[in-house]
């Protein structure tokens, strides 16, 4: 039971260091916030609010993971290092994807809801 608490606080300051220091996590924060607002007023089917709840926090996810990845990176060298760059613009990539899927759930959710 330990492991799980201590987890969860190493979770938190996760969190918190994404919130106070990464404004790309701030911006998808406040998404999540309001996706959890609007999801509602799309749509009342649990299915369809949950994966267009699920895909902010995907989202988000995989913004903290590319954080980790981009301040692990910084750690190893701040030199150019080609294969420094890689691993960053990769991390961006996954973001990247997952923006093009959070935008498109949402999309179809409005169109299927102010215009079918």
């Amino acid at each position: 039971m330990q492991r799980i608490i201590a987890a969860f606080f190493n979770s938190l300051a996760g969190v918190r260091f994404g919130l106070v220091r990464e404004a790309a996590l701030r911006e998808e924060m406040a998404l999540l916030v309001l996706g959890l607002i609007a999801g509602p007023f799309l749509t009342l089917d649990p299915w369809r609010l949950a994966a267009l709840w699920g895909v902010l926090l995907v989202l988000l996810a995989v913004e903290f993971l590319n954080t980790g990845l981009e301040k692990l990176a910084d750690k190893v060298t701040r030199d150019s290092d080609d294969l420094v760059r890689i691993a960053k613009d990769c991390g961006s990539a996954a973001v990247l994807m997952m923006l093009v899927l959070s935008g498109g759930v949402w999309a179809l959710a409005l169109w299927e809801r102010f215009f079918s």
